[in-house]
């Protein structure tokens, strides 16, 4: 599936070399310290590929882009705002590309980004609900829906309505993709306190320790394979298929 406008132009056309030798000359990205670089994204990007021969280099990306929300942010004193900012507040930027020019804008980013980044690597992008679901479409295009791993809810500090009937805008979200399926994956785990061990944990064997029972059936009719299969004489209920392998069962058992 591809979104097809206008102004859409090749790949090839967009990964043309054509970058200026001068642009980061200074930089020496030999090294292991930190860089931030100040200049036009597409530019920096370019230069990065072809010019400091970064491809297929870069393990991790985050990215926060312009919303398409057609609003000037100001920077006062204390923060760059849009409801508290004062008439005076110096223009940090314009976020007045819409529609297929706010597409096109990020689709030809994208396609930079994957090349540079390495076949182990993941990338991160948030943005907001009005347009997510068309960004969604283009990350598909760039990176294959094979690759979308996640869309991660970011819930607001300050959820806005403003009296418009509709429900609170409370959110925005992440979409996480990856460039293969050999990706890096570090997992987040939180410790677990008391009070969810009580909850979580609710029986009590004969030594005082704590536990839980789960099914040993999960929904769904397997077609084929072992977890559809007869355990001890027994078939998974109708609708449903054995949790584990009965060979796992019987182990656990």
């Amino acid at each position: 599936m591809k979104l097809t406008y206008d102004c859409k132009i090749s790949e090839k056309d967009i990964l043309t070399d054509d970058t200026d030798a001068c642009l980061l000359a200074e930089l020496d990205f030999n090294d292991d310290s930190n860089k931030l670089i100040q200049g036009e994204n597409f530019s920096v990007l370019k230069h990065l590929l072809y010019q400091k021969n970064l491809s297929n280099k870069i393990d991790l990306v985050y990215i926060d882009p312009p919303f398409a929300t057609n609003t000037v942010f100001r920077i006062g004193e204390t923060r760059t705002s849009t409801v508290s900012a004062g008439l005076k507040d110096n223009i940090a930027y314009m976020d007045s590309l819409l529609g297929e020019k706010y597409i096109e804008f990020l689709r030809q980013r994208l396609i930079l980004l994957r090349e540079l980044m390495s076949d182990k690597s993941s990338i991160y992008l948030h943005i907001d609900y009005k347009i997510g679901h068309y960004v969604k479409l283009i990350m598909d295009e760039v990176f294959g829906a094979k690759n979308f791993r996640n869309d991660i809810t970011r819930i607001k500090c300050s959820p806005k309505n403003f009296q418009r009937r509709a429900y609170g805008n409370i959110k925005d979200l992440i979409l996480f993709y990856t460039k293969t399926d050999d990706y890096i994956w570090n997992d987040v785990s939180v410790e677990i306190d008391e009070e969810d061990v009580t909850k979580r944990f609710n029986k009590i064997d004969a030594n005082g320790r704590r536990y839980t029972t789960i099914p040993l059936h999960a929904p769904g009719e397997t077609q084929s394979g072992p977890t559809g299969q007869e355990w001890r004489g027994i078939k998974p209920p109708k609708g449903r298929h054995w949790r584990s392998d009965p060979e796992i069962l019987e182990e656990l058992d």
